[in-house]
Parts: C-alpha cells; structure tokens; sequence
C-alpha cells in the first residue's frame, strides 16, 4: 500500500476519531485540532502501521497519545507561569534587580557555545531544544536513534562546559 492509498484509508476514519476526540477535550475546536494532529501523524509515520492489523485502534492509540503529551506540555508550561497571586515584593524586587544587558550577555555566551558545537552535535540538540522527539530527529536527519542520543548528550556536555560560569548563580538554575 503507498502513501497516498493509506491517506485516504486514514481520512476515511476521521468521523469516528472526532467523536472520540470529543471524549477527550470536550470542545469541537480542540477535538478537530486532535484529529488533525493525529491524522498527520498517522500519515507521517504510514510505514509503521503493520497491514492486516486494526487500522482505528492503532489511531485511537496516537490520538491517546497525543492527547496525553499535549496535556503534559501544558500542564508544565501552566506551572511555570507566575500567577498575579503568587508575585509578592521579594520576588519583584529580585526579578527587578536584574538587568537586561546581563541577560543580553548570556544570550550572547549561549549561542557562541552553540556555534563551537560541532554540526554533528549542534543539528540533533538543537532539535531536541525545540522539541523533537529522538525518532523524529533521527528520522529527518538520516541517522540512528542511538547516534541521535549519543550527539545531544556530548552537546550538553561541551555547554556544560562552555557555560560553567553560569552553573553557580541559582538565578539561571531556576
């Protein structure tokens, strides 16, 4: 089967996935951005999907998962956002006393870290920043998933290295 009979098989579903969706997010906007996402992931990782086996399960699994990591990403980034209830004066007058030239200085250290990475390195960290998961990495770059690890980990070895000025000041830890 190629990619584009599969496409249609997986559209084909996208009623059932969006009543199921609903289940999930309980707003139509949402379940239509689920079923969307998991639509695309399905298509993108057609060669997966082993013939013969239950097309709608294996659909209802991404779009499960991918439920579930959205919910977790937002879920952390909610938890790193301040709320107006949690700003006393302490914490505005440390915020306060930092200044945007010493931010503008670490930027500046960050990126000439980065641009000391070899490409190897640099290419797969970067998108695991942004991101990416391993197999998505290893998958656009053309390498395995254990190079692809191998790389990101001795990235964040030089950084740690090339940053070790920053690794005292528990302003940058938090």
């Amino acid at each position: 089967m190629n990619k584009t009979e599969f496409s249609s098989i997986v559209n084909s579903n996208a009623s059932s996935l969006r009543s199921h969706a609903l289940q999930f997010t309980k707003d139509l906007d949402d379940a239509n951005d689920l079923v969307q996402d998991t639509l695309m992931k399905a298509i993108r990782f057609f060669h997966k999907f082993e013939e013969g086996s239950n097309l709608k399960g294996w659909l209802f699994v991404i779009m499960r998962n991918t439920f579930i990591n959205d919910y977790r990403k937002t879920a952390k980034k909610n938890a790193l956002i301040t709320t107006e209830e949690e700003i006393t004066y302490a914490n505005l007058s440390h915020s306060a006393t930092r200044n945007v030239a010493e931010n503008k200085f670490m930027m500046s250290d960050i990126q000439k870290a980065l641009d000391k990475l070899p490409k190897a390195y640099r290419d797969p960290f970067v998108r695991y920043f942004e991101g990416y998961k391993y197999h998505e990495i290893a998958e656009e770059l053309g390498l395995p998933i254990g190079t692809v690890k191998t790389h990101i980990h001795q990235a964040r070895l030089e950084l740690k290295k090339n940053l070790k000025n920053y690794k005292n000041d528990a302003y940058y830890r938090a």
